[in-house]
């Protein structure tokens, strides 16, 4: 456990410098050197809100990591058929391909559910595409528990969970920039990249619930999510939240299915609100806001 939580043996301690430097590289670059004048670049209100974020969910990780061990830990050592050697490289190249199928169907269910989607949408409450959006994290990261959950049964150590999600969180970080176009098709082919990951930020209809690769995009071509890019996305959300406050943008979604079920009729309601897809609503008011508009 006191491994785990050295923040020297994880691969994010070491990666911070590089971030910082993207950070002042893209900056600089946008200011200097030409570019579309169409990109979003950088707000300082925005840019301070996403790195505030990014610290605050370092906390929230570091409860994640210490809550789901045990967990992992009992099932690796009571309920795993066979353990598998870390000291091989085809072990850490199965982690990595295994927990990023993981991240997609993680990723996919809290775009999809209404309580998953409370906890993510704060990723994406930036109007820009940054660098510093990248760390603009949420703080609630509990739902990964249950996608997790086949990796230690497959003979996989917990503590090696961890850092293949490190490693996973760093290649996303730098997929958060308008300053790089398309790479070679072999590149957009295989793995998520600036312009796959741009579509997904994107609030336009045809982009809407789109690439939610980790590392791989093979993914999303597999299981019918790919969308490519074919014009420069709107970012954000699709009723923009309007404030750069932290607690508003990290829990003002939880806030607000709780008083739509508390105003709910009945189970079927409050289940909707919940598990529903995000915006879900009880059919006839559905109608109801339909005639009123």
């Amino acid at each position: 456990m006191h491994d785990l939580l050295d923040p020297m043996q994880n691969p994010v301690t070491y990666a911070v410098p590089f971030f910082v430097l993207s950070i002042l590289v893209e900056l600089a670059a946008l200011r200097w050197l030409d570019h579309d004048d169409n990109v979003t670049g950088y707000a300082l209100k925005d840019a301070r809100t996403s790195i505030a974020m990014g610290v605050g969910s370092i906390f929230f990780l570091t409860v994640f990591k210490v809550g789901t061990f045990f967990a992992y830990s009992a099932i690796s050592t009571h309920l795993a058929p066979f353990h598998l050697p870390t000291d091989t490289w085809w072990y850490w190249v199965l982690l990595i391909v295994g927990l990023d199928l993981a991240y997609y169907g993680n990723h996919r269910f809290v775009h999809r559910v209404n309580i998953g989607w409370a906890a993510h949408q704060a990723h994406h409450s930036s109007e820009y595409m940054n660098f510093a959006t990248a760390l603009r994290q949420k703080w609630n990261p509990w739902f990964e528990f249950f996608f997790w959950l086949p990796l230690p049964f497959l003979g996989f150590a917990p503590w090696t969970l961890y850092v293949a999600f490190s490693i996973n969180l760093v290649y996303q970080f730098f997929v958060h920039t308008e300053t790089i176009g398309r790479l070679p098709r072999p590149i957009e082919l295989v793995f998520n990249t600036p312009s796959h990951h741009r579509v997904h930020h994107g609030s336009d209809p045809e982009y809407l619930d789109k690439n939610y690769a980790g590392i791989l995009i093979v993914w999303d071509r597999l299981f019918g999510t790919f969308e490519p890019e074919r014009q420069r996305p709107t970012y954000g959300l699709t009723k923009p939240v309007e404030t750069f406050n932290l607690i508003t943008l990290e829990y003002g979604d939880y806030a607000a299915i709780a008083r739509n079920v508390r105003r709910a009729t009945g189970w079927r309601e409050r289940l909707g609100y919940v598990f529903g897809p995000p915006g879900w609503a009880p059919k006839e008011r559905e109608l109801s806001s339909a005639g009123a508009d």
